[in-house]
């Protein structure tokens, strides 16, 4: 394949002097042309007297006007010049910023421009630094928890390792141990590798139509022992006809896989499975009888890594706030009257 030849880049300033100048060559080269026509049709009255030859009536205007045509064509160029770099100063500047954001300088700058173009290009690169900005802050909170969470049963399984290796513990409790803690790893570590895949999905790719009636009972289907051990039953409160829905399915049951198993953490006899279509949106909640969330933890209980009392990483919910947004929705979480956490997603209809 061949390689197209690097054309020669020109600055603005440069195009507008250029520009300017041809415009005023032209200009005067035109007005040069209708003083030659002139002249040549005042010819016949200079010949007729021949005063006005003698007396160089025809010679000097000639020679005035092409030394006026010279002198502004230099003034023109000149203050052309400084009109385009007057121009570019402002570009300059923003250029200077956007290079700046690339070293992670994300601080917004209070540049003000008089022209209408330049404050809108502003606008949005203040915008796009403020959003990296944010989303650098939330990376590096993130990278600092997640190497927490994974130093904490790292820590445990070394201890009790050692602990067998010298003979300091009983090589079956400490096994256990160590078991529970490396299952507690793995589902950490799946965590994360899930919430890398969902921040860089697209939702309309792999999207299908699909029944949430049959998702969600698959879902507690999958669940269905965990409940069984404590005693935990499902209630479905479902429309009758089948809710279709166009999304993304292993998302969709990842978090209503998440929703169920919080559910089960934290329920006493029953979780209420719910999924209603309304005018404009789905409505899909999952309720557990339990004793309700912590008013303090309740703002939190999305946020990466945050665990309230009995919580397991931290990353559940979160991941379930990331697949519902993907989807255009929003979830929020609310103690019922009855007692007991509801979490709410709600869908909008395309």
């Amino acid at each position: 394949m061949k390689s197209r030849k690097a054309k020669k880049k020109i600055e603005i300033r440069q195009r507008i002097l250029a520009a300017f100048s041809a415009v005023l060559f032209f200009s005067f080269a035109l007005t040069w042309i209708i003083f030659s026509v002139a002249l040549n049709l005042f010819r016949p009255i200079a010949d007729y007297y021949p005063i006005y030859e003698q007396q160089g009536f025809l010679g000097r205007p000639a020679i005035v006007l092409f030394g006026s045509i010279g002198v502004m064509f230099v003034v023109a160029v000149v203050v052309t010049y400084f009109l385009a770099k007057s121009f570019t100063r402002p570009i300059e500047k923003l250029r200077k910023f956007a290079l700046g954001i690339g070293p992670g300088n994300f601080k917004p700058n209070d540049f003000d421009f008089n022209e209408k173009e330049l404050c809108d290009l502003n606008i949005a690169l203040n915008v796009s630094a403020k959003q990296l900005g944010i989303y650098d802050s939330e990376q590096k909170t993130f990278f600092q928890n997640a190497s927490h969470e994974l130093r904490t049963p790292l820590m445990s399984i070394k201890c009790y390792a050692e602990g067998i290796s010298f003979g300091l513990m009983d090589p079956k409790q400490a096994s256990e141990t160590i078991l529970q803690e490396t299952n507690k790893l793995s589902e950490l570590v799946a965590d994360l590798l899930y919430i890398s895949k969902i921040d860089n999905i697209s939702t309309m790719h792999s999207a299908t139509e699909v029944d949430l009636l049959g998702i969600m009972r698959d879902c507690a289907m999958r669940q269905q022992a965990m409940a069984d051990k404590g005693q935990i039953s499902f209630v479905f409160d479902f429309d009758k006809d089948s809710i279709i829905y166009k999304c993304v399915q292993e998302l969709i049951s990842r978090a209503f896989d998440n929703l169920i198993s919080n559910a089960l953490r934290y329920a006493k006899c029953e979780i209420i499975l719910s999924c209603h279509k309304k005018a404009d949106h789905i409505e899909i909640s999952v309720s557990d009888d339990g004793n309700g969330i912590d008013p303090k933890v309740l703002p939190h209980v999305f946020e990466r890594f945050y665990k309230g009392n009995g919580g397991n990483t931290g990353i559940g919910l979160s991941i379930v706030k990331s697949i519902v947004e993907q989807h255009g929705g929003h979830v929020t979480a609310i103690n019922a009257n009855k007692g007991g956490a509801m979490f709410t997603i709600t869908l909008p209809i395309t």
